[in-house]
């Protein structure tokens, strides 16, 4: 019985010597993130999931500790991707079928693979800004508990519309099968729908809102950038969002559509196509963020070059819409507008996410100013700023990699070769 319980104690004085062991990353140079700073040789310290030092020099611990030499590269906050799809990709003709062909857990298994890819490229965080079945919810989930590898999640799950609008899933269907959609859908019309249909969101487990306020770019339909809510209709979801503390993210090309959502008090503009300096200045005065998608009006104008890739309703608001948002982003960059990080994959490529940190640049940002789009001001706009965003004492332990310094070329970021989510390590420069 003594040896049992002396081996007992062994062995727990080993489990409790093994708890305290810390990650050291030595890294060549540190973008904070907090600021335009950048800190060179740079050793930070990793206590279960959390920074808990950030040393001059690069600094060993003690045997048990495990260190990680990545002098030669650039560490950074995990980035931040705030309009994703995680759930479903273009992939040409076949994807305007998929709502007839694919069920719910076809999706969700889609998923699985695409949010792998999105953690791989070192985006540790993202927003999820519509899917069809509610499948990004139980696939937030599955992540959160570690059933599956992929980013923190935050999602709007389905979006919501006004019938006939960008996010009705019944648009381009026969008349025989399209029904008639409701708040459950997310399809409203008038102000008690608009209400029902946030709450709908709350019940089915969304972190926050999404709602079309305009015509879009792929869905079926002949606008792509008519007003589609009217004014108290967006302030009843606005309202009722606050009530339930959901943010509320808004797919806008046209300017009227978006100027309805900004002056009723909207988080996020997403696309923000025809913006205009009268836009700039109500954005400006709500404290509104533009999420511009640079990459997926690339791909779409593109794609419209393709005949037949897109339905013929289509084809002529990808070419149109697509070739300006690169252009909007410059005018509200240098009109001083708050500019957060989002790529709209699911349109383009999972994975690829890194590619609009260039086109940022092309538009006019700062290489750091792109970083801290990515960083920084996601973690404000998801409002999670007090754990995740920044390299500081205290915070989750989210942090990315690049070799060299992607501020010097900002293409590096599209090649992340260390990842760390939560404390946890996903990828290293030699896997």
């Amino acid at each position: 019985m003594r040896v049992s319980i002396a081996s007992a104690a062994f062995a727990a004085s080993l489990i409790c010597a093994n708890s305290l062991a810390a990650t050291y990353i030595q890294a060549g140079k540190l973008i904070p993130a907090n600021s335009n700073d950048v800190l060179s040789k740079v050793t930070v310290v990793i206590d279960d999931n959390k920074i808990s030092q950030i040393k001059q020099g690069f600094v060993s611990g003690s045997e048990q500790d495990k260190v990680i030499n990545l002098q030669e590269y650039t560490l950074m906050p995990g980035l931040m991707d705030m309009h994703t799809h995680v759930t479903s990709q273009i992939n040409g003709p076949a994807s305007y079928m998929e709502r007839f062909t694919l069920n719910e857990a076809d999706f969700a298994i889609k998923g699985v693979q695409y949010a792998n890819r999105t953690l791989m490229a070192g985006f540790t965080t993202i927003r999820n800004l519509g899917d069809g079945y509610n499948e990004s919810v139980a696939l937030r989930n599955a992540i959160n508990k570690g059933v599956i590898d992929g980013p923190r999640i935050f999602t709007a799950a389905k979006s919501i519309a006004t019938t006939g609008g960008h996010a009705d899933p019944t648009n381009g269907q026969a008349s025989r099968i399209q029904g008639d959609l409701g708040p459950k859908e997310g399809v409203i019309n008038g102000v008690a729908e608009a209400r029902k249909a946030v709450r709908q969101r709350y019940k089915d487990g969304a972190d926050l809102i999404k709602i079309t306020a305009t015509g879009g770019v792929l869905s079926v339909a002949k606008s792509g950038q008519n007003p589609q809510f009217m004014d108290d209709e967006l302030k009843a979801i606005v309202d009722t969002a606050k009530d339930y503390g959901m943010t509320v993210a808004v797919h806008a090309h046209g300017k009227e559509g978006m100027e309805r959502a900004i002056k009723a008090g909207v988080t996020s503009i997403e696309h923000g196509t025809y913006m205009d300096e009268q836009t700039f200045k109500l954005m400006k005065k709500h404290n509104t963020y533009y999420v511009p998608t640079v990459m997926a009006g690339n791909w779409v104008a593109e794609k419209a070059k393709i005949e037949g890739f897109f339905p013929e309703l289509v084809r002529p608001k990808a070419a149109t819409i697509g070739p300006l948002i690169l252009q909007t982003l410059s005018n509200a960059h240098e009109a001083g507008v708050k500019i957060a990080f989002g790529t709209d994959s699911g349109v383009s490529a999972h994975g690829d996410n890194g590619l609009e940190f260039v086109l940022m640049v092309e538009a006019g940002m700062k290489p750091i100013e792109a970083i801290r789009a990515a960083t920084y001001h996601g973690a404000i706009l998801i409002e999670q700023l007090d754990t995740l965003g920044t390299i500081e004492t205290g915070k989750l332990a989210d942090l990315v990699a690049v070799k060299g310094n992607p501020l010097d070329d900002i293409k590096r970021m599209q090649h992340v070769s260390f990842v760390m989510k939560n404390g946890q390590i996903y990828k290293t420069p030699e896997a």
